[in-house]
């Protein structure tokens, strides 16, 4: 011992006193006081030990009955008179519930606070640390992997402090790369069998009284169990003078799993996917490329590590008239990142229109119904920190929501009603509006004779939108967004493309129902001139396959028209027309195999 400490602390002796242990196995009144009082006696006795009592929150109510004395009561006196020195250690939510409401026992104690390391403490805690990790798990730390354990954990995971989450990301890494490089020897693999079976075959004889065979098996178990533990150290010795390097991507791949956030760095396949990310939507969303476009890059920005880290993914306000595509491409966007809807948290404001309704957001206040219960928004994100958050018809939410929201837009983070902070840093927060369509379908196109180009009809939708969002949204709500999409209207061409996306999702339903289906290209462009409608967008087009294609389908196969197997086709009815008719519904005739 190098006795660099003070001298009132030289020579003293920690010892931890384990509350469960204490009260185990006191069935009668008076044994816990017992043991106590002999504790206590033993501290008095030995004035060089120092108590130490981990979660000393417990020792209040404990071994208290009816009519009896718990540890807190009965440490206080000993404590007055300085007969015994303790260090206790408690949360400071704990310490609050339990400990500040019995002034007695806090004015005992002399409160420390015990703040998380600083960034060169901790590196100094994982440094001093790391060769006992390194030998349990058999693997070397870079500097660069402990490096990484400490800024990653910071960055990613918000609920804990350092070093704790620092030295699990540690250990969690080490442990991984173990057991991915673990491979047993088949020598080892071989004795392991014959092992096993020697035993069975001495169990046999056991059983069928043969004692003398026994003795033999178990003299042969016990040359192949030493031949076993041999080769064991043998290959434990090979293991230990080649320890397998911890590097910062293996760092990154254990937070990811953590955190459920894609923190390690772009591999090749996610590189040329992220390329093609916006030509794969575009073929999906049609007609909004330039809404495509920006989101995209702010996905791109982010996956190349350089987004500002203290904010969301991305912040966009979606603009248009209705069925232009602005929830479509919320929902394309979370199947595209995630292979699966399941991280879309949608949240319709047109249910928070009320005041009150602000509690179903982040939880409702204390002393409410649902205080513990969290909120839509803040309990949701909190289970799926990486998501995809849209806000549909946000113009419909009361305007205090739009307060609780600059936060989130600004600084990444919300606190809910329990003082949970809420990391929004790893989202794409859309929100969508119909503002201003109403006005869009009045004045639109302007007045007069002037020539209107596409570009001036562009500007022209730009400056009314401006207009309607200044008086529905407050300044600081506007400015803090990324980026406010305007969406264009569709055209008979947009709608086209659109009949063939539609009609996939129809097909496969088909087929999951045991036909084929077949549309002629006259019968398509039909459907498509009967669902355009410039000012209600691609809805009417689904109302429109509907009509003319489900519905005359579903009567044949209920009718008992087709059988498993057939190919239906649809073609535009065109007989017993006179001249200068047009068509006005479509035949489903059967085509056999």
């Amino acid at each position: 011992a190098q006795k660099r400490v003070s001298r009132a602390l030289l020579n003293k002796r920690i010892i931890s006193l384990d509350i469960g242990s204490i009260v185990a196995g006191t069935k009668y009144r008076g044994q816990f006081e017992e043991r106590m009082k002999a504790i206590l006696n033993e501290l008095g006795k030995n004035p060089h030990i120092i108590l130490f009592i981990d979660e000393l929150h417990t020792l209040v109510g404990a071994g208290g009955a009816s009519g009896s004395l718990d540890a807190a009561n009965m440490l206080k006196p000993a404590l007055a008179r300085g007969d015994i020195q303790c260090i206790g250690a408690t949360t400071l939510d704990e310490y609050r519930e339990y400990i500040e409401k019995d002034g007695a026992l806090e004015r005992r104690f002399q409160k420390v606070m015990v703040d998380p390391t600083s960034y060169e403490e901790t590196h100094n805690i994982l440094s001093n640390i790391k060769e006992r990790y390194e030998k349990h798990h058999n693997v070397k730390y870079t500097d660069e992997a402990i490096i990484a354990c400490i800024r990653l954990s910071q960055r990613y995971i918000t609920d804990r402090c350092l070093p704790d989450k620092a030295i699990d990301a540690m250990d969690e890494a080490g442990s991984r790369v173990h057991l991915r490089h673990l491979k047993v020897p088949s020598s080892i693999t071989k004795i392991e069998q014959e092992l096993e079976k020697i035993r069975d075959k001495k169990r046999d004889v056991i059983s069928k009284n043969q004692f003398e065979k026994a003795a033999e098996f178990r003299d042969l178990e016990e040359v192949k169990s030493k031949e076993l533990e041999g080769a064991q150290n043998k290959w434990n010795e090979e293991q230990n003078k080649n320890p397998h390097e911890v590097n910062e991507n293996d760092v990154a791949e254990v937070l990811s799993m953590i955190t459920n956030v894609p923190v390690h760095r772009l591999a090749q396949k996610e590189g040329d996917r992220l390329n093609k990310m916006g030509e794969q939507i575009r073929t999906k969303i049609i007609g909004q490329d330039e809404a495509v476009d920006k989101v995209v890059r702010a996905i791109q920005r982010n996956r190349a590590g350089l987004k500002d880290p203290n904010k969301p993914i991305g912040t966009f306000l979606f603009l248009g008239p209705t069925g232009v595509g602005k929830t479509q491409l919320a929902k394309i966007l979370t199947e595209y990142l995630f292979d699966s809807a399941e991280n879309l948290i949608r949240i319709d404001m047109s249910e928070y229109m009320e005041k009150f309704a602000l509690s179903r957001l982040i939880g409702a206040p204390p002393g409410y119904v649902g205080y513990e219960e969290g909120g839509q928004l803040s309990e949701k994100v909190r289970r799926k920190p990486y998501s995809v958050i849209l806000l549909d018809e946000i113009e419909k939410a009361h305007p205090d929501i739009f307060n609780i929201l600059l936060q989130v837009l600004d600084e990444g983070r919300l606190t809910d009603s329990n003082g949970r902070h809420i990391d929004f840093r790893n989202t794409l927060l859309i929100m969508t509006s119909n503002a201003g369509s109403r006005e869009l379908k009045d004045f639109g196109a302007g007045m007069g004779f002037s020539n209107v180009t596409k570009r001036n009809i562009t500007d022209n939708n730009r400056f009314i939108i401006d207009k309607v969002l200044k008086k529905t949204f407050s300044p600081e709500f506007l400015n803090r967004l990324d980026e406010q999409i305007l969406f264009n209207p569709l055209t008979k061409e947009d709608i086209c493309k659109i009949i063939d996306i539609e009609l996939n999702d129809l097909f496969k339903r088909v087929e999951g129902a045991g036909y084929k289906l077949r549309i002629q290209k006259e019968a398509k462009m039909f459907v498509a001139d009967a669902g355009y409608d410039p000012q209600y967008g691609a809805r009417p087009l689904k109302r429109a396959i509907q009509k003319h294609i489900e519905d005359p389908l579903a009567e044949a196969i209920i009718g008992g028209s087709f059988k498993m197997g057939d190919i239906i086709e649809i073609r535009l009815e065109k007989k017993g027309l006179k001249k200068g008719e047009t068509p006005d519904k479509l035949k489903v005739t059967c085509v056999k195999k």
